[in-house]
This record gives structure tokens, sequence and C-alpha cells, in this order.
């Protein structure tokens, strides 16, 4: 799978472990930014991993940031995102079972690289439970 990924400088070092993960587990991993630690601003990665899932050209995506929030928040303005702070294992796979994310969000300073990988390889292999919640996901990009 294509899975677009992006941090900023709070997050660069753990996106860049899970990058590696990622490219383990098969998929093919397209890295937007931060490229190091040095202060950036999040929206300008949270808005081009967005964009990437929005448009269908990546099925899923990414975001990491210190606490997982401010990248959440960019991400849900956009039509079709439904991206999911999870920062333990149940959230990650109730986000997928019940609410379809398609953009899994992560807060570097709150989690490590262990837990994070058990969070993003539990993520990918969840699947949508569909059935109930199909009415209620569909309601999430209703005006």
């Amino acid at each position: 799978m294509k899975v677009i990924i992006g941090s900023d400088h709070a997050g660069f070092s753990l996106k860049q472990q899970v990058n590696s993960l990622l490219e383990e587990m098969g998929h093919t991993v397209e890295d937007v930014g931060c490229h190091g630690e040095d202060s950036v601003d999040y929206p300008v990665y949270g808005k081009a991993v967005a964009k990437g899932v929005a448009s269908g050209q990546f099925p899923k995506g990414i975001l990491i940031c210190g606490s997982g929030l401010g990248m959440s928040m960019v991400a849900n303005r956009f039509t079709g995102v439904r991206a999911a702070l999870c920062n333990d294992l149940f959230s990650a796979i109730l986000s997928r079972r019940h609410n379809d994310a398609n953009l899994l969000v992560l807060g570097a300073r709150l989690i490590g690289i262990d837990l994070a990988g058990e969070i993003v390889k539990a993520w990918f292999q969840t699947e949508f439970d569909g059935g109930r919640h199909l009415r209620r996901v569909a309601q999430l990009d209703e005006a």
C-alpha cells in the first residue's frame, strides 16, 4: 500500500523509525517532511498529508507531532479525511473498526517507539467493521 507520512520537528525522530517499520511491513512510503529537527510549522506538513489522503492518491496516511493534537486538528479539516489521534492500542483498533480512520496521528512526546510500532501494526492490520458504522461514517462528510 502507498502511505503518505509527515511530521513536524517534534515528531521527526519517531517518523524516521515509523518509516522504517512501514517499509518492513511492505508499504511504499511517501515522506513529505519535515526533514530535520529544526523548528517548523506543523500545519504545512499536516496539510500535505491530509491533501494526499483526501485526494485518494494515498489510501492511508500518518502524521506525527509532539502531542498529536495539532496534526489531528489540521487533518480533520479536509473532507474525506478521518484522522484519529491514537496513543494506545485500543483507540487505534477502534478507530479502524468503527470509524474507518484513514489517517493515523501519533504524539511523539507521549509514546515511545515500541508502543508506536505496536499502534502502527494494529492500525494497519485492523479492518473496518462496516455494518451499522457505514451510516455513521458517511455522516462525517455531510454539511
